[in-house]
């Protein structure tokens, strides 16, 4: 907690000094998606203004091409409402699932236009032409960009898989896991990694093939006790929707030894008050406003 001070004058000769209080927080901010609500998802330009703004970890999803090379997206397809054709059509809601990326190589993906269609729901998105890039190319790209400006950046990686997909929009948990792991491996520093996933069979064989990665559990509605138990070991993250977060649950999570970190928190008001219950971190899209409540 800081004080700052403001000076107020009734006349010319009266003056007070006022303290204004401003709380600070410690905590881990990451850029969900890179920074959604300022930039198109998971591209280059998103993962540049967040590293900008000053995020400490950037949040990505990661899909696999049918020559098995690791994209960042969050759907195993081309969304309708975020991608145009190679010729510059709109996709069809109806037929989105059908330009499916698993069944694509990485040249026949890196055609389609991802940055330049605007969403409503994020009117301040800065729009331009945008790639699905490769994962090696962003840890490539900004662990460069941290090193130029003298600072560490962290990762979040999701791997985007549920057992209804296997085979159809991406492999199974082994070799989804396996294909992730490696490449990361080879390209950075796996310290400065976690990886998660609503899938726990993924985070069942991460933790019991690559024990000293980090490992953070995605969860919707499953209570805390139910969702541990589902998954079989204790992760390093626990990462809920914030909604469900209140002081209870987080003296629960920390009570094991788990940081918790919700998503996807982009209210102000909101941000602080999970902060005040003593998060370890959020997940938002709006960075900018997040890092001001920064220590």
């Amino acid at each position: 907690m800081f004080s700052t001070f403001i000076l107020t004058a009734q006349d010319h000769s009266d003056l007070k000094i006022m303290p204004v209080q401003k709380d600070k927080y410690e905590f881990d901010l990451q850029g969900h998606r890179g920074a959604k609500g300022l930039a198109p998802e998971n591209t280059l330009q998103a993962f540049v203004k967040a590293f900008t703004l000053g995020v400490n970890t950037l949040e990505m999803d990661v899909v696999i091409t049918k020559d098995k090379q690791v994209v960042i997206s969050h759907e195993p397809w081309m969304h309708s409402s975020i991608c145009k054709q190679p010729n510059g059509s709109l996709i069809a809601e109806k037929d989105q699932k059908s330009f499916n990326i698993f069944q694509m190589t990485y040249q026949e993906v890196k055609q389609f236009d991802c940055g330049s269609l605007f969403l409503k729901e994020f009117p301040e998105q800065e729009l331009s032409f945008a790639q699905k890039p490769l994962l090696k190319d962003v840890l490539q790209m900004m662990d460069s960009l941290a090193k130029n400006h003298g600072r560490k950046i962290k990762y979040n990686i999701e791997l985007k898989s549920l057992p209804e997909g296997d085979g159809i929009f991406h492999p199974k948990p082994k070799e989804f896991s396996d294909l992730v792991v490696n490449l990361i491996s080879f390209e950075t520093n796996l310290e400065r990694v976690s990886l998660q996933s609503f899938d726990f069979r993924v985070l069942q064989y991460l933790n019991k093939t690559y024990p000293d990665i980090a490992l953070a559990a995605l969860v919707y509605e499953e209570p805390f006790e139910e969702a541990l138990e589902r998954l079989g070991f204790t992760p390093a993250i626990y990462s809920p929707y914030y909604k469900q977060v209140d002081k209870k649950l987080i003296k629960k999570v920390h009570s094991l030894g788990i940081k918790i970190i919700p998503w996807t928190v982009n209210e102000l008001s909101d941000m602080k008050s999970l902060l005040k219950q003593g998060l370890d971190g959020l997940i938002t899209d709006y960075p900018d406003r997040a890092i001001s409540l920064k220590k």
